[in-house]
């Protein structure tokens, strides 16, 4: 057990240095190709960072452990925004722009909504029993598509936003070797991390639905936390949101879609009370955005957040009868 500790803590250097990588290598490039940073945030970062949450919620979904492949989606969600967002708001309050609030939080929480509606087929459509079917994982896929779209669209009429922090640019094979090496060690440290961390959660009686909610979810979401806080502090707010809201849709739609075409998921409908969380909380995000400084999570309602989570996951560790 003691390996497994100093494992999860190398993992843990890693993914940090990796992220620091990461987010210049693309703020670089974001600034350089005047391409605004909240798209590079919602494309390469988002969807490297979420790397890990594909291979861990498609290899379980493949081994049958439907309520560990569910539980990495929607507990990673629920990290990315309560705890992800809320820390990164505590080291520097984050300025959203206009189109996130119109656009990239509403297409978040419709994919949630979704998905919710997909996958409760015995209260909705009296089925025998629920599941994630191929033709519902493929109408995730074409949501996905959209999103897609609209980013595409928003990368060649954006306008670079005017961050208060300088940017620094490379040469484009630096900045470019940059991203790669950082995504590398993101998925490098955030397997490591994961392997120890379940390691860990099995000898102390977890069971595998509270490992999916918790271990798995937070291990798989080191890449987006070490990814945001880095760019918090660095004060390039537009990777910090952007990283979030577009690893929240990513990992929806495509990764569930994806993994739902190759073998449809059964689901536990015990998770409908996370799947309400996360709901809450991306229409509590929203709800923010309006209030006070519009357009600016302050470092109160990042806190919010923050004791949110901290409140979530004391409530499933009590409840979790693999934890009694």
């Amino acid at each position: 057990m003691f390996l497994s500790f100093l494992l999860l803590f190398v993992g843990f250097v890693i993914l940090i240095k990796g992220a620091d990588f990461l987010v210049t290598g693309a703020s670089s490039l974001a600034k350089k190709f005047n391409i605004s940073n909240l798209a590079i945030g919602l494309t390469i970062v988002a969807f490297g960072t979420s790397t890990p949450e594909m291979v861990v919620g498609f290899l379980s979904a493949i081994e049958g452990r439907n309520d560990a492949a569910f539980g990495n989606i929607i507990g990673s969600n629920n990290f990315n925004i309560l705890f992800i967002l809320g820390v990164s708001g505590l080291i520097y309050p984050l300025t959203v722009q206009r189109n996130t609030i119109k656009w990239e939080i509403p297409f978040s929480l419709l994919a949630t909504l979704m998905l919710y509606l997909m996958v409760n087929d015995q209260i909705l459509l009296d089925h025998e029993r629920d599941l994630l079917s191929r033709i519902e994982s493929i109408l995730l896929l074409s949501f996905f598509g959209l999103f897609l779209m609209y980013i595409y669209r928003t990368m060649k009429m954006s306008v670079e936003y005017n961050e208060t922090s300088s940017i620094k640019i490379y040469a484009t094979p630096f900045a470019t070797g940059m991203i790669l090496l950082g995504l590398v060690m993101l998925i490098g440290g955030g397997s490591l991390v994961v392997d120890n961390a379940v390691a860990i959660a099995e000898y102390y009686g977890l069971s595998q639905r509270l490992i999916g909610l918790t271990v798995l979810a937070a291990g798989t979401s080191l890449p987006e936390l070490a990814t945001s806080t880095v760019a918090a502090y660095r004060r390039n707010t537009d990777i910090a949101i952007g990283n979030v809201i577009g690893s929240n849709i990513f990992n929806i739609c495509f990764i569930t879609g994806i993994t739902g075409v190759v073998k449809p998921i059964p689901f536990n409908n015990a998770m409908n009370f996370d799947f309400e969380i996360l709901a809450a909380s991306t229409l509590l995000l929203m709800i923010f955005m309006f209030t006070f400084n519009q357009r600016k999570l302050d470092r109160w309602e990042s806190f919010i957040l923050l004791a949110s989570y901290i409140g979530y996951i004391f409530f499933l560790v009590v409840q979790d009868p693999g934890s009694t």
